[in-house]
């Protein structure tokens, strides 16, 4: 049953949160073991995230100098509280800020996000120590939306709820990339929501090893896994922080999302979510399982890759004589998997211009599909 407000969880465990012990400005980059392991390196020759608005939707933004460059006025729509987002005593909403587009102080100095030209619009929907509620997130969606974001990053997890889902439609009718954290066990024990809803990327996490991290919950549900296993970033103060869950997980990806809008600038989001998937790198069983995803997210894959249009792998081809063909480069037409993709799916939305219905159905991959062509 959907519900008509709800609390929201946070996709983290308090306890594996903390600010690291004596950490100096010159040390979190190698702290943030993530970078390498996703070759960010090799991702920022090609994009960093140039004019694109991330929303992290959170406890605020604090302008910690890793940061503040990249930080755009916000909004706060949690109760009783006014600003404009760039309010952080959390540092959770900091951390994933940090996660998408810190700058650094230098080359090798301060912390750096994926995105790091990105920029970050702070939306406050939830107080320190507060899970926040079904009715302010999707304000703060609302708010997003109507403000420009081209990727909204959402690092809770809760239950349905109408309203929600509503503003979740919303922003991806009007072309916004949606990303969110699936959820952590123990106190979940199935993917949340918003993740959970069509039209989001939802994210589980993996550890150091590249394994499902313990923290992650699985599902259905579940697009891509990032690293969410002592993830290193901005807090306040002008401090670090250091983070288990798939909180970072979501930031991770939603700064992957940024740095394919760059690249591609004329990809609408449903295209750049099915970029995202088509070329993650796959983990556990052979193609799409509840663990992993389509796979560990690939940062410059999802920037190189010769990515077919989502669906053009289903469209026949004719043949000579009037037959039909599937194309041979391809992966072949599975109409069982047509059928069953969650993906991002836009369902009941009338276009203004000539009445037609819009479905957007994102790409799964199975164990038969070849892998996409890569170029690095």
């Amino acid at each position: 049953m959907l519900l008509a407000s709800l609390t929201l969880s946070p996709a983290y465990p308090a306890e594996a949160n903390r600010t690291p012990p004596a950490t100096e400005v010159e040390d979190i980059r190698g702290k943030q073991w993530h970078l390498n392991y996703l070759d960010v390196s090799g991702a920022h020759k090609i994009s960093q995230g140039d004019g694109i608005r991330v929303a992290v939707i959170d406890t605020g933004v604090h302008p910690h100098p890793d940061l503040r460059n990249n930080l755009l006025p916000g909004a706060n729509v949690a109760p009783e509280e006014i600003g404009d987002g760039r309010h952080d005593q959390d540092g959770h909403g900091t951390g994933m800020g940090g996660l998408i587009a810190a700058h650094g102080q230098s080359v090798n100095k301060g912390a750096l996000g994926i995105a790091p030209r990105a920029r970050i619009l702070p939306v406050r929907f939830k107080l320190e120590g507060s899970l926040g509620s079904a009715g302010d997130l999707a304000r703060a969606i609302e708010h997003a939306t109507h403000n420009g974001a081209d990727v909204i990053s959402i690092s809770s997890a809760g239950g349905p709820d109408v309203r929600v889902q509503q503003a979740i439609d919303a922003a991806a009718q009007a072309d916004v990339v949606l990303v969110a954290a699936a959820g952590n066990q123990p106190h979940d024990q199935h993917v949340g929501f918003p993740a959970a809803y069509p039209n989001v990327v939802a994210v589980g996490g993996i550890d150091r090893d590249s394994e499902h991290a313990d923290v992650s919950v699985s599902g259905d549900e579940i697009d891509v896994v990032a690293p969410a296993v002592e993830i290193y970033s901005t807090g306040i103060d002008g401090e670090y922080r250091v983070g288990t869950g798939t909180s970072g997980a979501a930031a991770i990806v939603a700064g992957a999302a940024a740095l394919v809008r760059a690249k591609y600038p004329y990809l609408p989001a449903d295209e750049v979510a099915h970029r995202l998937t088509a070329t993650a790198i796959d983990k556990g069983p052979p193609g799409r399982d509840d663990q992993y995803g389509y796979g560990v997210i690939d940062l410059v894959a999802a920037l190189t890759a010769d990515v077919p249009p989502r669906g053009f792998e289903s469209m026949p081809a004719t043949a000579p004589g009037g037959g039909s063909t599937t194309a041979a480069d391809g992966p072949r037409a599975d109409p069982e998997r047509d059928a069953s993709v969650r993906g991002l799916i836009t369902l009941g939305v009338l276009l203004a211009a000539g009445g037609a219905w819009a479905w957007f159905v994102r790409r799964r991959r199975r164990s038969d599909d070849p892998p996409p062509r890569i170029s690095r």
